[in-house]
């Protein structure tokens, strides 16, 4: 993240001031719960990317750092939306939105940045990049649909999570490159091997997320530890456990899946049978796959500081936390 970080970082500042310039609005809720949601974190990965992306691509123009503002927007928005969906307390080691202002009003704003993102990629003159991002919060719509269709599913299988993962989550990391491949005039060969980049990145993200649910504090997840389980939802390490474990075991997680409260005792029970069937270890591997595609996708591209920045963020996205 450092080398992303030394190249970009004076945009991602100005994408920051961007980002509150765009929630100018007459009701002082929006900016307020907005600023909070911008305000509590989180590493800008994917304005990160679009940046880097344009840059690769030797994009030099303006409107580089108003895209991946958008792109931020667009991000903040399903977190407003996603916390609702998931009756989520904490957000980035903070109380989420709803917690503070309830369900209607994160739903609302949430709203509201979706629908200005639309009109600022409008301003921003580019029908390519309207296609890509409205595809993008298209499938991302579905995608949570998919995940809601399949809570409690014990039976779930690794390439239905993964279709999940790649509508909710891998998507917009994707039209984030994507995004800046076609700033930058790319060919389409390059823009195919960004947007291919970004995907199988956000594939290896959400994995990595999966495994921090069982293995991180909640200090260092920044959410609560065990809530995809409370939810009824199954994540990768949990899926791989369920292939090797008996009958009986997996019975007792399916009726803990159907609790409405998850008790230590619970957690501790599915967490063990996760660490007894290399839960883990089997999806840091997918994980590290999904970064090795990622240095294949890349290879159509000269060697530089941007691709070089574009690959450690990558290798970041595996080791963090860990």
């Amino acid at each position: 993240m450092q080398a992303a970080l030394e190249l970009i970082g004076d945009d991602l500042k100005q994408v920051e001031e961007q980002f509150r310039k765009d929630l100018e609005s007459e009701v002082p809720l929006i900016r307020k719960v907005g600023e909070y949601v911008l305000a509590s974190g989180g590493k800008r990965i994917r304005p990160a990317m679009l940046l880097l992306a344009a840059r690769l691509c030797n994009y030099q123009g303006t409107q580089a750092i108003p895209l991946a503002s958008v792109v931020e927007f667009i991000h903040t928005a399903t977190l407003l939306h996603d916390d609702v969906v998931d009756s989520a307390t904490l957000r980035r080691g903070l109380a989420s939105a709803n917690t503070l202002w309830g369900n209607e009003a994160s739903v609302l704003i949430g709203d509201f940045l979706f629908s200005k993102s639309f009109s600022l990629m409008v301003a921003a003159g580019s029908l390519d990049i309207l296609r890509v991002m409205s595809r993008a919060t298209t499938v991302i719509a579905e995608g949570e649909v998919l995940q809601l269709l399949y809570t409690g599913e014990v039976g779930l299988t690794e390439e239905q999570y993964v279709e999940v993962v790649r509508a909710k989550t891998a998507v917009l990391l994707s039209a984030a490159c994507q995004s800046g491949a076609i700033l930058g005039n790319a060919p389409p060969e390059q823009e195919q091997a960004l947007a291919d980049f970004g995907m199988e990145l956000g594939i290896a993200f959400q994995l990595m997320d999966d495994i921090l649910d069982y293995t991180a504090s909640e200090a260092e997840f920044g959410k609560s530890i065990g809530h995809d389980l409370e939810e009824g939802k199954l994540t990768l390490p949990l899926i791989h456990a369920l292939r090797g474990c008996s009958e009986a075991d997996r019975e007792a997680v399916a009726a803990i899946i159907e609790k409405d409260e998850l008790s230590p005792e619970d957690f501790r029970l599915v967490s063990g049978l996760v660490s007894t069937h290399g839960g883990i270890d089997y999806t840091v591997a997918k994980a590290r796959c999904c970064v090795d595609a990622c240095h294949e996708h890349l290879s159509c591209f000269p060697a530089g500081i941007c691709k070089d920045a574009l690959l450690e963020l990558a290798e970041y996205v595996v080791t963090r936390n860990r």
